[in-house]
């Protein structure tokens, strides 16, 4: 009974607001992520032009992957080391790679460290995509599918993609 009353007296001051502000804001900020998906992450959008998507303040470019068409960036929040990159701006599309970094989650929950069976509750479309890695269309843009990495039954890494993209070679 007493255990009740301490958790009803919890929930009342919750409720009311009477936690003292730093504490409360302290940590749902430090829970608190951008979605990733299902037009971006964050203030970087799909389709986003290489000067808006710098102009952001959170990229940070890596020209040894560029190409004719394609130039190779990353998260300031997530560089990647050498020859991986974070994200794929085409220079006629924009935005069309966005690679999750660790924390980040969809709108369905799904992030780094779900586990297999998660991503297909979430998913139930899931189909092979590029690689043979799992995909699924993003709810609320079908014009971008979510790619995932799976190892040992989790999800290690995760992909915001436009479906129609001039960047990565889709077999």
């Amino acid at each position: 009974m007493r255990q009740t009353i301490g958790r009803s007296v919890l929930v009342a001051v919750l409720a009311a607001g009477l936690l003292p502000v730093g504490v409360a804001s302290a940590s749902v900020a430090a829970e608190r992520k951008p979605a990733f998906g299902p037009f971006g992450y964050g203030n970087l959008r799909l389709g986003m032009t290489a000067a808006k998507a710098k102009a952001t303040g959170r990229i940070v470019h890596k020209p040894d992957g560029d190409s004719a068409r394609c130039t190779t960036w990353d998260l300031k929040e997530n560089p990647y080391p050498e020859y991986r990159v974070g994200m794929y701006i085409s220079k006629k599309l924009g935005v069309v790679v966005i690679v999750a970094p660790p924390g980040a989650r969809t709108p369905q929950g799904i992030g780094i460290g779900s586990t297999s069976a998660q991503l297909k509750a979430s998913y139930r479309k899931l189909r092979r995509g590029p690689g043979g890695y799992p995909a699924a269309t993003v709810p609320g843009n079908k014009k971008a599918y979510y790619l995932f990495n799976e190892r040992k039954g989790e999800v290690v890494e995760m992909s915001l993609v436009v479906a129609k993209q001039d960047c990565l070679r889709v077999n």
